[in-house]
C-alpha cells in the first residue's frame, strides 16, 4: 500500500512511499480443457475460505521469534519478529474493522503458534510489510509467519497497511492488477521507481507486484475499484494511460464501498443454526457458483462417517467439530476441476455437535448437487 499520510502531510514529497510486496506462489494447476467459465469460477474461489471459519491469529511473541539473516558482505544477524503492544492492537483494530462491516467468519487471537491459521511478525528493518493470500496461509508450516508488517501500523499509513493485508487474508488480491483497470504502465519508470528507496525491490518483485496483469478468469466482474484498500496509490508519471489517470492514483486508504460488500458475496452473516444432516438421506442443494451450504451433524453413534457430495459440480467440503463453543477444523477435501466428487471420511463421537460446510464452485448441469452422510 502507498502512504497516504505522505501526500497529505507534504503533497510535493517525491519520495516513493513502502508498498506492499506479496510472496510468489505457484500457481495453481487445472486440468487441461476446462471451459472459461468453469475455470474462472475455480480460480476467483480457490483462496477464499468457507465461510463460519474461525481464523486464528497469533503474534509471535518470544525473543526466539525471528529469523538468522546473512547479508551480502558475508555477516549475519538475529532479527527478530516480535512487535510492542501498540503494533499488535493496531492490527487487533484493523481485524475488528473487517468484522464490523458483517462478516460470516470470525477472528480470535490465540497464545499458541500451532493453533493459528494467520502467524504474524513485525520485522522493520528490511522486508517490508506482505500476506499471502487466503487459503495460501495453510501451505505454510507453523513456524513460518503468514503475514509480515514492515513499518509502523500506529500511523495512518500503517493503519491502511492493516487494513490491506487482512484483505489478502480475506483472499483479496491487489486491485491495480485487476486486467480492466485498463492501466498502460511506463514500464522503463516503474522499474527505476520501485529500485529506489525505500522499496529497492528488484525487477522479479516489481514485476510480480504492479506489472503482471492478473487474467480475466481470476477476478471477480468487470470493473476496476480505484479507491478500494487493495489499490497502491502511483504518482503520474508512472502511469501513460488512462488519461484520467494522469495525474496519479490516490486511493483514500480505508475500505471503499466495493471493499464492503466483497464479505457479502463470500462471507455473509450465517444463520443461527444450519438443519440437521442426518444418515442415509441425501439433500440436494441448488447452489449459485461461489454460494454455500452448512449443516449441523449430530451422531447418534460413534463410528466412522463418510460425506460426500454427488453430482456435476466442483465443490469444497470442511468438517468442525464444536468445541468449547467454538467450531474446530476436522477435515476437508476440495474437487474443483477434477472429475470426481468431494468426500470426507472421519470418525464422529456420539453426544458431540458437528457442522459441515459445503461450497460450490462450478456446476455444469443447472447448479444442481447433492450432499450425504453414512
Amino acid at each position: 500500500m502507498a502512504d497516504d499520510q505522505r501526500d497529505v502531510d507534504d503533497p510535493g514529497q517525491e519520495e516513493p512511499p513502502a508498498y506492499c510486496a506479496l510472496p510468489p506462489q505457484p500457481e495453481p494447476v487445472l486440468p487441461p480443457g476446462l471451459d472459461f467459465q468453469r475455470e474462472s469460477a475455480i480460480l476467483t474461489a480457490r483462496s477464499k475460505w468457507v465461510n463460519g471459519t474461525v481464523l486464528h491469529y497469533y503474534f509471535f511473541d518470544q525473543g526466539t521469534d525471528g529469523s538468522t539473516v546473512r547479508f551480502s558482505d558475508g555477516t549475519s544477524r538475529f532479527v527478530s519478529w516480535v512487535g510492542d503492544e501498540r503494533q499488535r492492537e493496531a492490527v487487533r483494530e484493523a481485524f475488528r474493522t473487517w468484522e464490523e462491516i458483517g462478516i460470516g467468519l470470525q477472528f480470535t487471537e490465540v497464545d499458541q503458534r500451532q493453533e493459528a491459521e494467520i502467524r504474524i511478525g513485525f520485522q522493520f528493518d528490511f522486508e517490508g510489510s506482505w500476506s499471502f493470500v487466503g487459503r495460501d496461509v495453510l501451505l505454510l508450516g507453523a513456524d513460518s509467519r503468514t503475514a509480515n508488517f514492515g513499518w509502523d501500523v500506529t500511523t495512518n499509513h500503517g493503519r491502511s497497511t492493516a487494513l490491506h493485508e487482512i484483505g489478502h487474508t480475506l483472499g483479496m488480491p491487489h486491485e491495480h492488477q485487476n486486467p480492466f483497470a485498463g492501466i498502460v504502465w511506463d514500464e522503463k519508470r516503474v522499474y527505476q521507481y520501485f529500485a529506489g528507496p525505500p522499496n529497492q525491490w528488484d525487477r522479479s518483485k516489481t514485476f510480480h507486484n504492479v506489472l503482471r496483469k492478473l487474467s480475466s478468469a481470476e477476478v471477480e466482474g468487470s470493473s476496476w475499484d480505484p479507491d478500494s484498500i487493495m489499490e497502491y496509490a502511483f504518482p503520474g508519471e508512472l502511469i501513460i494511460a488512462p488519461a484520467e489517470h494522469a495525474g496519479g492514483i490516490r486511493p483514500p486508504g480505508v475500505l471503499s464501498p466495493l471493499d464492503r460488500q466483497f464479505p457479502a458475496r463470500w462471507y455473509p452473516p450465517l444463520k443461527a443454526v444450519p438443519p440437521t444432516l442426518h444418515p442415509f438421506r441425501s439433500v440436494s442443494l441448488d447452489l449459485a457458483a461461489g454460494a454455500q451450504a452448512d449443516f449441523t451433524i449430530e451422531p447418534s453413534g460413534t463410528r466412522r462417517y463418510l460425506i460426500g457430495t454427488f453430482g456435476a459440480s466442483d465443490t469444497v467440503v470442511v468438517l468442525f467439530e464444536e468445541v468449547d463453543g467454538e467450531l474446530r477444523y476436522v477435515a476437508g477435501d476440495d474437487d474443483s476441476g477434477h472429475d470426481r466428487n468431494a468426500m470426507l471420511q472421519a470418525k464422529l463421537f456420539r453426544g458431540r455437535r458437528y457442522v459441515v460446510r459445503v461450497r460450490l464452485y462450478y456446476s455444469w448441469e443447472s447448479n444442481l448437487t447433492a450432499i450425504m452422510l453414512w
